[in-house]
């Protein structure tokens, strides 16, 4: 595994740039600091573990940022999600890609997409509101693997999925991310 590569998809952790949805419902200065926390929780269960290295695609691309950890960084560069992450998965023959905003999140659900990426073309990590936490391709991939996707949508795995008939998929555990205030209530009252 060791030639395998986790991409932590982050936005700068900057006042009003980061978990717009989310500071409506709890303000600004609050969502950045839930942010940072899960931004830095997410670093440590990616970062460190000889089993793959752990690259940060960030968000804007210019600009200097002060990230919770010392990791290998990339600009996400421009585009929508599925281009950015088309982009980012490219290079690589093993690759997964996780988000910054899943509380739910472990080093053994990395572990998890690279042993069914062992078996799979695509691995991915269901979010409960239709999208996904994680998505990891391995080489046999389709051209366009994030063609035609409606973002931000119940319908993002869906459609995800639909690019890719004719491969092997995994399903990870369902996770919720954080995208609003009832999200985060629905995490911290389980």
């Amino acid at each position: 595994m060791r030639g395998d590569i986790v991409i932590v998809f982050a936005r700068a952790p900057r006042l009003g740039q980061v978990k717009r949805r989310l500071a409506r419902g709890i303000g600004a200065m609050e969502a950045l600091r839930f942010y940072r926390a899960q931004l830095a929780a997410t670093l440590r269960e990616c970062v460190g573990d000889g089993r793959w290295r752990t690259i940060i695609a960030t968000t804007p691309d210019h600009g200097r940022t002060r990230w919770p950890r010392r990791v290998a960084q990339q600009p996400q560069g421009k585009g929508d999600l599925g281009a950015r992450m088309h982009r980012a998965l490219a290079p690589h023959r093993r690759a997964v890609i996780v988000g910054s905003d899943i509380p739910g999140l472990s080093r053994a659900d990395i572990v998890a997409a690279f042993l069914a990426l062992g078996r799979a073309d695509a691995v991915f990590g269901p979010a409960e509101d239709g999208g996904y936490w994680l998505v990891g391709l391995g080489p046999r991939r389709p051209a366009y693997p994030f063609a035609e996707v409606r973002w931000s949508s119940e319908h993002a795995l869906g459609d995800t999925l639909a690019n890719f008939t004719g491969r092997r998929i995994a399903l990870l555990r369902t996770l919720r991310d954080v995208d609003t205030e009832a999200d985060l209530r629905a995490i911290f009252s389980r």
